[in-house]
């Protein structure tokens, strides 16, 4: 039985590798969290939909909650892949929660690392989100996913270093202890290889990345390139947003800060560790989207 007198809050942060959740109450903060499966809307929705329902029940379960105060819940959710309005409505049309709130997983990303401060956001996990507050405006560069953006991501290296291994194996490229690491994963058989790609979703991909981090870090040629690659896109992306030498940046997400030891001295002088997480910035949104709610005269 739930003994609760406020309205629940949720927050979820989903991407391709997993999903987060916070729940609490505006009084009293965030109670419990929890974390599960794969929570990309472009993907799968119906997958996305269980893992979020599963999630939640499991971080309100390790409070005692009551499943019947979820339909007076409100809840903000960052997702990856919602593009459209009508992935939004989709989301919120299968969800039971009093007030939902679907935005993709950029803003909740800006505003858990962030907070109130101004600064810079590099977010690199299974995808690549890059963000900008100032003055309360937000700005953003890339999240358009994994077939048309995304570089620099987890995903982007590890497809990446796939195609570099059937280039070796074509005798396009020299192989390098990268690509012959990553042949052997697939008992050195290129066809192998082919047969992974037809079912493949980006955070397959990104569990390439750790070995191209590490490659990298050893001085392998290939390794050495991708990363390169991806550092120039983060860079030109914050200049685009108009970074400054010496401005805040927080690097986060599972591959933003292994790109820390490969950037510029003067771009690393204004790393700073994140406030929060995605998962509290969405949490942070949903306390935010209740204040409103009790703004508006019934």
């Amino acid at each position: 039985m739930s003994n609760l007198t406020q309205a629940l809050l949720i927050g979820v942060d989903g991407g391709g590798t997993g999903c987060r959740v916070a729940i609490g109450t505006e009084r009293d903060g965030v109670l419990a969290d929890a974390s599960g499966g794969r929570a990309n809307v472009a993907t799968d929705l119906p997958l996305a939909i269980r893992n979020i329902e599963n999630t939640v029940s499991a971080a309100l379960a390790k409070f005692g909650g009551d499943p019947g105060d979820l339909r007076r819940a409100v809840a903000h959710l960052g997702l990856a892949g919602v593009m459209t309005p009508q992935d939004a409505s989709r989301v919120c049309d299968a969800l039971p929660y009093a007030k939902c709130v679907v935005t993709d997983d950029r803003p909740t990303a800006l505003v858990g690392a962030l907070g109130e401060r101004d600064g810079f956001l590099v977010s690199v996990g299974t995808g690549t989100i890059m963000a900008a507050r100032r003055a309360g405006q937000f700005r953003y560069v890339g999240g358009w996913g994994f077939y048309l953006s995304d570089q620099a991501s987890g995903a982007w290296l590890g497809r990446a270093a796939l195609v570099r291994v059937l280039l070796c194996v074509d005798g396009l490229l020299g192989h390098t202890d990268l690509t012959r690491d990553l042949l052997a994963k697939f008992n050195n058989d290129p066809n192998e290889i082919v047969a992974f790609s037809v079912g493949a979703v980006p955070g397959d991909y990104g569990a390439f990345a750790p070995a191209v981090f590490d490659a990298a870090g050893r001085g392998d040629a290939i390794g050495l390139v991708l990363v390169e690659e991806g550092v120039d896109y983060i860079l030109r992306g914050l200049s685009v947003l108009g970074f400054r030498d010496g401005d805040i940046l927080c690097l986060t997400g599972g591959a933003g800060p292994r790109y820390e030891a490969f950037l510029p001295e003067a771009v690393r002088q204004g790393i700073t560790p994140p406030g929060h997480s995605a998962v509290h910035g969405a949490f942070q949104m949903a306390r935010v989207a209740a204040q409103e709610s009790a703004r508006v005269p019934s």
